[in-house]
């Protein structure tokens, strides 16, 4: 089993201790949008910059989080540094626009990322370490404007601290859930990451197989199949017909309707 924490800000101050702004690389506050879980950006509290003082703090977290997970009995984690996430809006030059080391050039940027990873891989050993990153995406306002180079530098950067894989989102996935066409490819940071490289986004059985064929990724990582499907890697293996998912159920409070509901597979007995 792998833990997988998103670094997650709430958007809200009424979430945060003591009604404070969520933090941010920035205080800029994201553009105007209705996201796919039907919420309104309009609704979401302006971030404030962490100081640079802070940055250790937050680290921290990270690694007690890390190892909580461990110690709960977790295989390992995942560290969640994609989708305009926390991580994310160091990573990316449209967000971040501090004039610190932790901000400016690419290795500034990437340097929050990186001391995270570190500091879990000290904590619990890179063999139980990965990382997710979306460089192509451009989710609740992180977009960058290199994004090939973005995710070449942390792909050589991540081999020199030796973690177990590098999980990274299709350029295609552009925006959530679309599907898009992209000159773009994933295959640079394959053929430079030197650990265990998976997929995700939009992959069915036949594409997900093909990828594995050609050695573009090691694994491919289903999401909105698998959680319409329970029993999906039976289905793959008899090529049989999926359940179709119901996004209007995401991201709803309800812990049953959505995702513990759908059918598996009639049993041949």
């Amino acid at each position: 089993m792998i833990g997988e924490w998103a670094n997650h800000i709430q958007m809200d101050a009424g979430f945060q201790p003591n009604g404070q702004a969520p933090i941010s690389s920035t205080d800029k506050r994201i553009k105007s949008q209705v996201r796919s879980n039907g919420t309104s950006t309009e609704d979401f509290s302006t971030p404030r910059r962490l100081e640079i003082h802070e940055i250790p703090l937050v680290i921290n977290d990270f690694k007690v989080a890390a190892r909580n997970a461990i110690e709960a009995g977790f295989d390992g984690v995942e560290i969640h540094g994609g989708h305009g996430y926390l991580i994310d809006q160091f990573l990316k030059d449209q967000v971040n626009d501090r004039i610190d080391k932790y901000g400016g050039s690419l290795e500034n940027r990437c340097r929050f990322a990186l001391e995270i990873v570190q500091a879990i891989v000290d904590e619990i050993g890179a063999d139980k370490v990965g990382l997710r990153l979306s460089p192509f995406a451009d989710y609740s306002d992180a977009s960058d404007s290199n994004p090939e180079a973005l995710g070449l530098y942390m792909a050589n950067m991540l081999n020199k601290i030796g973690i177990l894989y590098l999980h990274m989102v299709e350029p295609r996935m552009i925006k959530l859930g679309e599907k898009a066409k992209t000159p773009h490819s994933l295959r640079p940071m394959r053929d430079v990451f030197q650990g265990t490289f998976i997929v995700a986004g939009g992959y069915d059985r036949e594409d997900g197989n093909e990828a594995i064929v050609t050695g573009y990724a090691d694994l491919i990582a289903y999401g909105r199949w698998f959680l319409s499907n329970p029993d999906l890697p039976r289905r793959f293996e008899l090529n049989a017909p999926l359940n179709k998912y119901n996004r209007d159920t995401f991201y709803t409070s309800d812990p049953v309707i959505g995702y513990t509901d759908y059918p598996f597979l009639q049993s041949d007995d």
